[in-house]
Formats: structure tokens, sequence, C-alpha cells
């Protein structure tokens, strides 16, 4: 037991070594402590009566008052299968909503694949990828993904929303710099940068968050802003080189951005990923499955060496018209994602019957290539009908599957903006039409975009259909619009 002599002697060490400040802050803290415990032993509580503090107590409303234009409030109704017609509230319509690109939703083929699946399998996978939820079907896919690629390993995610959004912060981290494209400005963010356009969609921007990397923007498909932003980042890194040499470069873009239904420069961002030393994430969710001759997206359809992406991801909830996502690139890379990527390691895995799905379509996009030319037919058709529309201007690439009607005449309030549109959409729908305003959160959205119809191409649309869908769009749109 330590005597009393020596725990002086210690205490009166202290004080001589500690400085004035220390010995201030030690002496505020103990009497803080002094008086905390007082004060609660010598405060004297009056006694309160149940009667009183009942009397006092506002209960807040088991449900909120909800406003009578609220959309929860005014729900579609759909019934039976949804492909290029849908019956919404009993009324059968042409579907321009949805997003299925191919028709696939309708293929017989891949039902009976999936229904053959889910006889053997069962519904779900009950786990996680690594824990039991892998089943032989996720591997084929995986495998057959990477073939149809050509790149080395594919991962595949039980979400498509989750496959980029697990995506970025797997490889970028806190202090990292991110460039990326967000509605007409770009993401960047150093130290670990990452490029990205202002337009991106809002998976990519929950992706971009959870990185928690610095960000930059640049303005939608404008590749001299962005070289501007690389530029300046170039000059900080010289007055920093100890810094620069760890701080690791990203370039996040869309393929299709889903927000404007516009394709990147592809070829350029090449270019100033091999200038600056970034690295490149493409998400091409729209395009894979409609550009390229093999449908495999966007790099195929420019031509570029697919050496020069470093990570490719995909929805398969478009063009494949099943559920999940897919990562893809050399195993160097995308094996890090079985550790970090967070939807990947922590969601329940893909259902057995919607990767059988998935399989299937890949059989389809193998066996058949000819029908990405003729869903390409159907945008550009589309695309030369936009113009007819008077009180409409209108956003997207010959080529895209999506587009995007703006009112010509611009309103002040966006709120206004959006309500003239759902009016719109829902007097299409009473008259044979499937067209949807397109959703924002608009509190949330890194730059919200303007509101807007967003139109689909469905490969299996007439002209006759299409000429019938543009006849009651402007024929609704003269009796809304006053």
């Amino acid at each position: 037991m330590v005597n009393t002599p020596y725990i002086i002697n210690e205490i009166y060490d202290i004080l001589q070594k500690s400085s004035p400040f220390e010995l201030t802050l030690e002496a505020l803290l103990a009497l803080g402590v002094i008086w905390i415990v007082f004060y609660k032993r010598t405060t004297k509580k009056m006694p309160v009566s149940e009667e009183e503090i009942l009397a006092r107590w506002t209960p807040e409303p088991l449900v909120a008052e909800v406003p009578q234009d609220h959309p929860a409030l005014k729900t579609k109704i759909v019934e039976g299968p949804v492909g290029k017609m849908v019956n919404v509230n009993g009324k059968e319509c042409i579907n321009m909503a949805t997003h299925n690109y191919l028709g696939l939703a309708e293929d017989e083929d891949i039902k009976q694949a999936a229904i053959k699946s889910l006889r053997k399998y069962g519904v779900g996978s009950c786990g996680p990828r690594g824990f039991y939820g892998t089943v032989d079907v996720h591997l084929e896919l995986e495998e057959r993904l990477a073939k149809f690629m050509n790149v080395e390993e594919a991962v595949v995610y039980s979400y498509a929303f989750s496959t980029i959004a697990s995506a970025i912060p797997a490889y970028s981290k806190r202090g990292d710099l991110i460039f990326v494209y967000v509605l007409n400005r770009t993401i960047t963010a150093l130290l670990l940068l990452l490029t990205g356009d202002e337009c991106v969609n809002f998976a990519i921007q929950k992706g971009l968050d959870a990185s928690r990397s610095k960000i930059f923007y640049y303005k939608h498909n404008d590749m001299d802003d962005l070289e501007r932003l690389l530029q300046k980042q170039q000059i900080e890194d010289k007055r920093n080189p100890a810094k620069a040499k760890k701080t690791r470069r990203f370039l996040v873009a869309e393929a299709i951005y889903m927000n404007t239904g516009e394709v990147c420069p592809l070829p350029r961002l090449v270019e100033l990923r091999s200038r600056y030393k970034l690295r490149l994430f493409l998400d091409e969710s729209i395009s894979f499955g409609v550009l390229g001759d093999s449908g495999r997206g966007l790099i195929e359809h420019c031509n570029v060496d697919k050496t020069e992406v470093d990570l490719v991801s995909a929805g398969l909830e478009w063009s494949a018209a099943t559920i999940g996502g897919f990562c893809a690139g050399s195993s160097f890379i995308v094996e890090h994602q079985r550790l970090s990527g967070l939807g990947y390691c922590f969601s329940a895995s893909l259902p057995p019957l919607l990767a059988q799905a998935a399989i299937s379509a890949l059989d389809r996009f193998e066996s058949n290539p000819r029908i990405f030319k003729e869903l390409r037919e159907r945008c550009r058709m589309v695309s030369e009908k936009l113009s007819q529309l008077k009180h409409f201007q209108s956003r997207g690439d010959p080529l895209s599957p999506v587009k995007h009607l703006y009112l010509k005449h611009k309103h002040e309030s966006w709120a206004h903006e959006k309500m003239l549109l759902d009016e719109i959409s829902t007097e299409c729908i009473d008259n044979g039409l499937a067209v949807i305003a397109a959703e924002y959160l608009e509190t949330m959205e890194k730059h919200c975009p303007r509101p807007s119809i967003r139109l689909t191409v469905n490969r299996l649309l007439t002209e006759k259909e299409i000429d019938d869908a543009f006849r009651i769009l402007e024929n609704v749109s003269e009796k809304t619009i006053v």
C-alpha cells in the first residue's frame, strides 16, 4: 500500500511541473465536480402530483396532418403485367413511363426460367453474400457478366441504387478529392480525387456523401469547366507536393444521365483521365443494353479501350428487366468490393430467381443483338417527334431511351411547375397514355433539376402507338396549359 508521504510528494512534484494554465484548468474542473455533486444533493424538487403532470401534457398526434395535395393521397393503381401497355386506374394505356427499354419484362422465356428457378431455390437467399447468401446462380451471373463485358471480374449487388452508392465509398475516403457532374455542375473530390457531373443521379450523390471526400462540381457535360478545375487542383498540388503524392483522384460520370437523357463525352473524359492521372468510374445503368452493337454500353459505342475505364457499374433494372446491379473491371479493383462494398457485405443477396432472369436476359443479348438496333430506331423516332410539341421543349440524346419534357414558358415557382406537369400526367393517363413527372427529393438533391415529364422508350412500341402517344400529349397540354 502506498504511504501518505509518498502521495504528498508526488502531488507536490506535479504542481511544481505544471504551468499556470494547467493548474487553473484543473482547479476549475475540480470546483465544477464539487458543485455538481453538492448541487444535486442539496437541491430539493417540489413534489408534483400526477394530475398536474397530466394537465400540462400535450400529446403529439399519432398521425401528423397531411395536406390534401399530398401524392400519397392520389395513388395510381396498376393492375396486371407492365409492358408496352399498362392498366392504370382501370384504363389501358400506352406505357412511356417505366424503364423496360428492350421489352424483356414481357419475354415468356425469361419468365419461365425465373419460375423454374423459384421452384428450385425458393424466393429469397436468406443472407448477404458472405453469410450463406451465395447461390450457384450468383456465381454464374458474375461469370457471365464478366465475359459479356470483356473484363476480368464482375460483382453483383441486390439493388441497382446500392451498386454505385456502395462502389464509390469503397474506394474514396475522407480527405480524397472527387470530380463529379451534378446537373449543370460536376463534383470533384481530391485526396481521393473523384470527378463528376452536376446532373448525376441520386444514387451517385449518396455514394459521394458516404465517401466523405471533398467534392467539386463542374457544369453538365462541360469538359472545359472540368479541365479548369483540374488545372486549378494541379496548381494546388505544386504548392504541397508531399500531400499531392498521397492524393487519389477519381472521375465519376454517367454514360447516359438519368436526369437529362444526355450522353457524356466519354472520349474527352478518357483524354483528361490520362492527362491528369485520374481513375475513371462510369455508370452505364441506362446505356447497358442500349448503346453499342452488342449492347455493352457507351464504351463499345465510342470504341474506347475498356482499360481506360477503371470501373464500370450498371443496373439490371432497366434493359435487363430484372432487379440488381453489377460492377465490372479488373480483379484487382472489383475484388476489393467484396470486403468494402457496404451493399454487398451487409445486404441480403439478390433472390436466385432474379439472378436467373438476368442470366436469361444476357442470353437474349447474345443470341439476338438486333434488339439493340431496333431500340435505337425507336429512340430516334421519338426524338424526331419531340419538336412537334407546341408547349414543351425537350432534352435528351436521339439514341437515349430517356427523354425529358420541360414547359416552354418557365414558371418562377418550382412547385407550381411541378403541379402543372402532374396535372398533365394524370390527364394523359385518363386519355390512354401513361407518363409521369420526374420525382426528385427537392431538399436533398445537390442541384435539384427543373421539373419535367420523363418519357421512356420501349423497343416494342409501334410507329402508330408512338403517334397516338404524342397526339394525346399534345391535346392534353393544349387543354391544361393556359
